[in-house]
């Protein structure tokens, strides 16, 4: 999925930037992760769809499974995410073979006869010469392979919201591209006879970490103490 850094503002006068760091935050997303991966892991446990052997043949019962659970939920997940190396533009191309190519290529083809077809591939697990290596595959059986990278009927390889939507796409783009060659306005000074708020001058309370936004400070806890809970309906008030 690739998702812009901004947008076009509803009047169509300006471009709006987003906040750095605003698409996936990757504490939030390893929480996501993890709860997501063992939610997974439990499901097919409970539908059957796991096989435990030898020394690990116990996990076969939902009681000892789900113990075995138990600690990786406390346990940090640490999702591996990173700016790309040589811009957006090197991710657009990685993708683009992906999604503008059929599963293999024709020179990658070697031969067909009685045999089958043979076809070279890359072994991750060998260096040198022999990372590249060839295979031969009965007809039937490479057809089915082949068969496996094509979609099912009613779905799309690529799909396009938003600024490139089909019906507005050109005149998104060109929009989007007039407006960000736009310099950005600065913000000048306020004048000697400007009003200043005093309070907004002064306001340190911390910023929100998910919105931005100024924090309300309801009430400050000593070192060491626990919060006071609300009192009872019927406690009495002390003045």
């Amino acid at each position: 999925m690739i998702v812009p850094g901004g947008g076009i503002s509803l009047d169509g006068t300006r471009w709006v930037r987003c906040k750095p760091g605003f698409l996936l935050p990757v504490r939030v997303l390893s929480r996501l992760f993890r709860r997501l991966f063992l939610a997974a892991l439990a499901d097919a446990h409970a539908a059957g769809r796991l096989a435990f052997f030898g020394k690990i043949e116990g996990l076969r019962h939902r009681e000892t499974f789900d113990a075995h659970l138990a600690p990786l939920k406390r346990k940090k997940w640490f999702v591996y995410a990173k700016p790309p190396f040589a811009g957006p533009e090197a991710v657009l191309a990685y993708l683009a073979r992906y999604t503008h190519r059929v599963a293999i290529s024709n020179s990658r083809l070697v031969a067909l006869d009685e045999r089958g077809v043979t076809f070279q591939y890359k072994d991750y697990r060998r260096n040198g010469q022999a990372h590249y290596r060839t295979m031969t595959l009965s007809a039937d059986e490479f057809i089915r392979r082949f068969l496996l990278h094509v979609l099912p009927k009613g779905f799309h390889r690529i799909r396009h919201y938003g600024l490139l939507a089909s019906a507005g796409c050109k005149a998104n783009i060109a929009r989007a591209k007039e407006l960000m060659a736009v310099p950005m306005p600065a913000v000048n000074p306020p004048a000697a006879d400007d009003t200043v708020d005093p309070d907004a001058m002064t306001d340190h309370r911390p910023p929100c970490p998910c919105c931005g936004g100024r924090m309300i400070i309801v009430e400050v806890f000593a070192r060491g103490n626990a919060p006071r809970g609300p009192p009872s309906a019927g406690a009495g008030i002390r003045i």
